[in-house]
């Protein structure tokens, strides 16, 4: 059994993890301390989905960059969106300001690589229609 992973798939589903984690949990889930629960704003919990986003998101880029290509557009749309995550992280009273925008940017970068990759193998002369 052949398993294949869509990597950009894959970073899209982590960024609107942690898009969730980071607005409509705080929003929906606030009495979970109540219960002894803490993941909101929890630091660890959040550079565990910050650095989980990262290696998705480089593995399924750099890949998509190499293999069938070469356009450096989702590479910038992806390290904008992710320096805007980090910067988040510093500025915990504003951050929905960061947060939406570096989502959106993420997961444009994994939707116009995987529309990138898939063009490429459509156009290979390798590719059986």
């Amino acid at each position: 059994m052949n398993l294949k992973i869509n990597w950009d798939g894959l970073g899209i589903a982590t960024s609107l993890a942690c898009a969730i984690h980071c607005i409509a949990l705080p929003l929906l889930l606030t009495s979970l301390p109540l219960f002894g629960v803490n993941i909101i704003h929890n630091i660890y919990f959040e550079w565990a989905m910050i650095l989980l986003a990262f290696a998705v998101g480089v593995f399924a880029l750099f890949h998509g960059y190499k293999t069938h290509h070469k356009n450096v557009v989702p590479l910038l749309l992806f390290t904008t969106g992710f320096l805007l995550l980090i910067t988040k992280q510093f500025f915990l009273t504003v951050e929905g300001y960061f947060v939406v925008p570096a989502v959106i940017l993420i997961i444009s970068a994994h939707y116009y690589n995987y529309r990138l990759c898939t063009k490429r193998k459509c156009s290979s002369p390798h590719h059986a229609h």
